[in-house]
């Protein structure tokens, strides 16, 4: 009898564990990979799968005028903060109101690290240099098959579906910060913005902060010398790791930065890791428009 009661404990302890991981991983589908704005499978060929966009219209859409568009890596993410910030500050004229789309990560596949790593870095995001005999293909990151996702699927998606002017917005968070870095050396002339919020670049001994400084020599001859916006921001209580990579990407921009290149940096007062991205865009949105209007 006493066993049999063990039994049931056990059997019942197990169905409460089970409805209890149900219940939270229905929740964190619900939160990460729905929107309450329009919600759309495209299926990429380059990635060789079905990727989710959720996508944010103007408050008065009007599909008859052209509207500028921001393309965000990190999906639900501060999605809400995007929405509030554009609405408010095109309310207040300061910025134009704008198509938004947000890239979330693949729900039951571990797809953020592949998706925004660089090529040359290691996507395990490992902290010390990477040995030169680590170099099969498999441990790094795939942004430039992500950026070409972004360029060749998502980017013609939405200029047949809606009308986009030529004001276009790369914003990423972190690990999306690090995408970003990588997209505005890589392929300059896709945006006119870039926004990289805590960017990582701490990975493999700063391989990022190595690699952006090398390649912004060759930054004005990609643009012809067309002016281009990027938007760095940091936490100013992020850790030494982040903050000694973010110190040597300022000091890469001084030591080899482009005339074309506009760059505003800002450190968020007391702001932690996760806190930075909140504060950081609408400021953004504002100095990218200021940047807008002083090469108008």
């Amino acid at each position: 009898m006493k066993i049999l009661n063990k039994s049931k404990i056990v059997i019942s302890f197990v169905l409460l564990s089970l409805c209890v991981l149900t219940y939270i991983s229905v929740n964190r589908y619900i939160e990460d990979y729905t929107s309450e704005f329009i919600d759309k499978t495209l299926y990429s060929s380059v990635l060789n799968e079905s990727r989710k966009i959720f996508i944010r219209l103007p408050k008065n859409y009007d599909k008859s005028k052209a509207y500028p568009l921001i393309i965000k890596t990190d999906g639900n993410f501060n999605l809400s903060r995007w929405d509030e910030s554009i609405s408010r500050l095109s309310t207040q004229r300061k910025i134009e109101d704008s198509i938004v789309v947000a890239i979330p990560n693949l729900f039951w596949t571990d797809s953020r690290n592949r998706d925004l790593v660089p090529p040359y870095a290691r996507r395990n995001v490992n902290i010390e240099a990477r040995p030169l005999t680590d170099n099969d293909p498999s441990i790094f990151g795939r942004a430039d098959l992500f950026l070409q996702f972004i360029e060749t699927e998502v980017l013609p998606y939405i200029e047949s579906t809606y009308l986009i002017n030529q004001n276009r917005v790369l914003s990423g968070f972190s690990a999306g910060g690090s995408f970003v870095l990588y997209a505005i050396v890589t392929n300059p002339n896709l945006f006119t913005g870039y926004f990289a919020f805590s960017p990582a670049a701490w990975y493999d001994n700063s391989v990022v902060v190595d690699e952006f400084k090398k390649q912004l020599v060759y930054l004005n001859n990609k643009t012809q010398g067309r002016a281009i916006f990027l938007y760095l921001s940091l936490g100013e209580a992020e850790n030494d790791m982040i903050t000694g990579s973010f110190k040597g990407l300022l000091s890469a921009i001084e030591m080899n930065g482009p005339e074309s290149l506009y760059v505003v940096s800002r450190y968020s007062k007391n702001a932690e890791h996760v806190d930075n991205p909140y504060i950081s865009v609408p400021l953004a949105l504002e100095a990218y428009y200021s940047f807008k209007r002083q090469k108008m």
